[in-house]
């Protein structure tokens, strides 16, 4: 093919005027050029209809849509989980969706390999949020603050193989609470607890318990088991697999792919048998082994005042002491917990929904210190509810009750039975506006009254204004209610407080 660069100017030129034009077929002939010219001009223009045959319209896996009706549900279930954080005294936070990936990459360790990276945009390598807690850490750092109550709800990303059914995705929601600052032992853990606690119940999932460790007894317990130091978090990774895989696995896993003793192992899987509650910590204060062990005894000194606070907070029933609770975050150095459903109350016919944990944290000391320049430690505790896999199990319930959800709140609907109403119409619902009342109207100049009630039913609006030629005359405006049908005609400056004392009663 000849090299464009070398065609006289004008012609080039010429070229360009004509390729700038919209698209149709280029004129060759008055510029002199070659065949080959020409041909390479023509098929380099695009070709939607060839581009697009193989095109196939999808979301990319491990995420979804979410319908309107699915909003719904969710906006409940978040409400619910946010009221209860500002119970609590927490004030909101947001922070970005990536962050610096040497950052994330130093924080997260064993997880590192599931992070996002972005493409190098200008000078920065940068990666997805992995959790809402690294960003937090950081934030605290960054503007030198030692103690803060804070929530926060975001998406956050991993990529690893999404189990839909389970409610496991690639792109997926975060509902944070933490509580940073140096205060006096387990009384900010405790309370962590019982926010856990609230919102479970809260949102009616079912029986519940919470499983409870400690970094420094697992720690100690791979000390006292012959694990090497520089194995620790290796094999802690491992053992936090233990909700999805059996021990078995596991085992294998530590040794086979980790190098760990098979004796060495099979220790470990002698203490994460033991689960219990104040009566497992006396007991483990009295191993010959684990007595041995400074980290561990903090460990449970700790965890039996923290017992202490949860029988005071009125939910030690709900908690249980597990040695195999093992949380796989880098970043954890104390108190860990997690939360699984029991059993996931089922209507006849349904089959019971196993989605893992439904909430989880820990308490991690050191984390803000590792973004400190002087390493100054905020001690922070926190935790995160698993809003996917809760939303989850909400959306199968009500899928199996076949309950209709509205997906507008509207309020009132503005109705007429004639044409050339429109001028009346929007200066009422104007009104309706202007008086914080949620008001809706159809976008057409002479709409039938059937089509409009039959919106109002299908929607679920309690209400319907109808505003008509005797209306107009008489000064009134009819009011009806969409459940019995009864109407009534209101004066018109008394419509507002009508419709604003009917919507406080129902």
């Amino acid at each position: 093919m000849p090299q464009l660069g070398l065609l006289p100017r004008r012609t080039w030129v010429t070229l360009l005027s004509q390729l700038l034009r919209p698209p149709r077929a280029v004129c060759i002939s008055a510029v002199g050029c070659h065949s080959q010219v020409a041909e390479a001009l023509l098929t380099s223009q695009p070709k939607p209809h060839q581009e697009k045959q193989n095109f196939i319209i999808k979301i990319p896996k491990g995420t979804r849509d979410l319908s309107p009706q699915q909003m719904v549900v969710r906006e409940k279930i978040l409400d619910m989980v946010v009221s209860c954080f500002k119970r609590h005294g927490a004030k909101s936070l947001d922070t970005p969706a990536f962050e610096l990936t040497e950052m994330l990459t130093e924080k997260y360790e064993e997880h590192s390999g599931l992070m996002y990276d972005l493409k190098d945009q200008g000078g920065e390598l940068l990666s997805l949020r992995y959790d809402l807690t690294v960003p937090f850490a950081r934030y605290l750092a960054m503007n030198k603050l030692k103690k803060m109550k804070r929530y926060q709800v975001g998406k956050v990303w991993r990529r690893e193989s999404p189990t839909i059914v389970q409610g496991r995705y690639r792109e997926f929601c975060q509902c944070d609470f933490d509580i940073a600052g140096h205060f006096d032992p387990m009384i900010p853990d405790a309370e962590c607890l019982k926010i856990m606690c609230e919102v479970l119940s809260g949102l009616q999932l079912g029986d519940f318990l919470i499983k409870v460790n400690d970094r420094r007894i697992v720690d100690g317990m791979f000390a006292v088991c012959g694990v090497p130091e520089s194995k620790f978090r290796a094999i802690c990774a491992s053992m936090d697999k233990l909700d999805k895989m059996s021990w078995r696995d596991v085992r294998h896993e530590m040794v086979a792919k980790k190098g760990l003793a098979p004796e060495v192992a099979d220790r470990i899987g002698e203490y994460i048998q033991c689960h219990g509650g104040v009566s497992l910590i006396e007991q483990l204060f009295q191993d010959p082994r684990l007595s041995q062990n400074k980290q561990a005894l903090e460990g449970l000194g700790d965890l039996k005042l923290l017992f202490e606070y949860l029988t005071l907070f009125g939910i030690a029933e709900k908690i249980c002491f597990d040695l195999s609770l093992a949380r796989g975050m880098d970043y954890y150095t104390g108190v860990i917990y997690e939360a699984v459903l029991l059993q996931t109350p089922a209507q006849a016919g349904e089959e019971p929904l196993n989605v893992g944990s439904v909430a989880a944290g820990g308490r991690y000391d050191e984390l803000v210190a590792t973004f400190d320049p002087k390493g100054h430690k905020v001690p922070c505790v926190g935790l995160s509810i698993g809003i996917e896999r809760i939303f989850y199990i909400v959306e199968q319930r009500m899928k199996n009750s076949f309950k209709k959800v509205r997906t507008t709140e509207t309020q009132v609907f503005v109705a007429t039975p004639q044409k050339n109403f429109l001028r009346e119409r929007l200066k009422l619902i104007a009104e309706l506006w202007d008086a914080g009342i949620k008001a809706e109207m159809l976008y057409k100049n002479n709409p039938k009254l059937l089509t409009q009630l039959h919106y109002c039913e299908n929607t679920g609006i309690p209400l319907v204004v109808i505003i008509g030629e005797q209306e107009q005359k008489e000064g009134v405006i009819k009011l009806r209610s969409v459940a019995s049908r009864e109407e009534v005609a209101i004066k018109r400056e008394n419509l507002v407080a009508e419709i604003q004392k009917r919507l406080s009663e129902s």
